[in-house]
């Protein structure tokens, strides 16, 4: 069955997608309007971590995540210029608890993220939320982008 196909056959059962799951063994990407959740296991190659990645920022550039950073004052600069844009900032016992976006519509900020969750991978699993404006379309579209990827199907 084609891609094309494929995609038909699972949107004719719905009228329209309130969520749409799609991945492999050591990748899952949940899509709903407003908002994408990756989980990437351990085993995940880099690669794939910005084929992901990029795939988002191609369909939907205004996708966003939001993180949570505590570190020293004179690191928040560094971030910012990774891209990553500052939200807000407090002073803690351990340094700074900052507060960043992440705008997908940068491709340097991008790559230092990917950066960042191939590091975290070295520990542990990852899940990240993302929020984009993405609807039905932008949900396939997505699928479409991201099935060039081995293995990659619906779930």
């Amino acid at each position: 069955m084609g891609l094309t196909e494929n995609i038909d056959k699972i949107l004719s059962h719905l009228q329209s997608l309130s969520s749409f799951e799609m991945g492999r063994d050591d990748v899952n990407v949940l899509c709903t309007h407003g908002k994408i959740t990756i989980w990437f296991g351990r085993q995940v190659p880099d690669v794939v971590v910005g084929q992901v990645l990029i795939g988002i920022s191609n369909v939907d550039a205004s996708s966003v995540h939001e993180c949570d950073i505590v570190c020293p004052f004179e690191e928040i600069a560094d971030y910012e210029s990774h891209g990553y844009i500052l939200v807000s900032y407090a002073k803690t016992d351990n340094g700074y608890r900052t507060t960043f976006n992440i705008p997908f519509s940068s491709k340097v900020a991008l790559f230092h993220f990917a950066e960042s969750i191939s590091k975290e991978l070295k520990v542990k699993n990852v899940k990240i939320d993302i929020y984009w404006t993405g609807d039905d379309v932008d949900i396939v579209l997505l699928y479409q982008k991201l099935s060039s990827i081995n293995d990659w199907k619906p779930k």
